[in-house]
């Protein structure tokens, strides 16, 4: 049996539908926030991982777990966490983490996730960390004025990343979640080709069939704008990879083709498929 944590989110609803059909029990484990859409057969459980003691019954059977922590995870007691999993015999922990982990290990913004990282590791079950850049569903940010003005507005316009499907993602974990053989490894997930903002506006218009305008911020527009609704060390950490990618940021990752044996989904694909959010 699988569990997977932030069932009700981008990746975890996709992974509940892949490990479903595949036959597997599973568990979706959610805080009762949002609706949670998931197949027929898959056991729901509230609960929240800021209270670990209240994960004990969704574990119960589990061979592994799918782990998502909000934000960076600073504000969750980990080893209790992994205490508990240890304690129902989970014997393999994936853990969802963050590229700049990776790229940029001394960021504040990062730094919990840094330190839950090293705690999986020595945690003594088997482990898998999965580093995805940017998703290609942070798009959704872009919402409400396609639908009410057909415009964008967002900072960095010729910056490209390359920003990764979270339907990739999802494929990646249901196959170390199933597969022991990943076990140690760190894999880094990305898109196939660097994709500016501009582009994806491009890619999401053409998918509408309407042209939409894309007008640039500046970095302190940006700013104040991300503020209203992140603190300020996330702001910081965001704007310096959307503005500023490191070489490794903008690297083309082969992770998601060694784990899936196919090239991962471009932004335009992404863009097709959930375009009537847009309209």
């Amino acid at each position: 049996m699988f569990v997977v944590t932030g069932a009700t989110g981008n990746v975890g609803r996709t992974l509940l539908s892949i490990l479903a059909a595949s036959g597997a029990a599973v568990t979706a484990v959610s805080r009762g926030r949002r609706p949670l859409v998931a197949p027929g057969g898959v056991r729901h459980h509230l609960a929240n991982l800021e209270q670990p003691e209240s994960l004990r019954p969704a574990l119960a059977g589990a061979e592994a777990m799918f782990l998502l922590v909000e934000g960076a995870g600073a504000h969750l007691d980990m080893p209790e966490i992994l205490r508990v999993a240890a304690a129902a015999d989970v014997k393999r922990i994936v853990l969802q983490s963050s590229q700049a982990v990776g790229t940029r290990p001394r960021a504040a913004s990062h730094a919990p996730l840094h330190a839950i990282e090293d705690l999986v590791r020595r945690s003594g079950l088997g482990w898998t960390i999965l580093r995805p850049g940017g998703f290609a569903s942070n798009s959704f940010g872009w919402t409400d004025p396609i639908r009410a003005s057909r415009t964008v507005t967002t900072p960095f316009g010729e910056v490209g990343l390359p920003v990764v499907d979270p339907d990739d993602i999802a494929e990646v974990a249901a196959a170390v979640l199933r597969d022991g053989v990943h076990d140690g490894r760190t894999y880094e997930l990305t898109g196939p080709a660097l994709s500016t903002p501009r582009e994806r506006v491009a890619d999401l218009a053409a998918a509408l069939g309407e042209p939409i305008r894309f007008v640039e911020q500046t970095p302190d527009q940006a700013r104040e704008q991300m503020l209203r609704y992140m603190p300020p060390p996330v702001v910081e950490g965001t704007l310096a990879i959307l503005g500023a990618p490191t070489a490794r940021e903008q690297r083309i990752s082969p992770d998601v083709s060694e784990v899936l044996g196919r090239s991962p989904r471009p932004f335009a694909a992404w863009a097709a498929r959930n375009i009537d959010a847009f309209r």
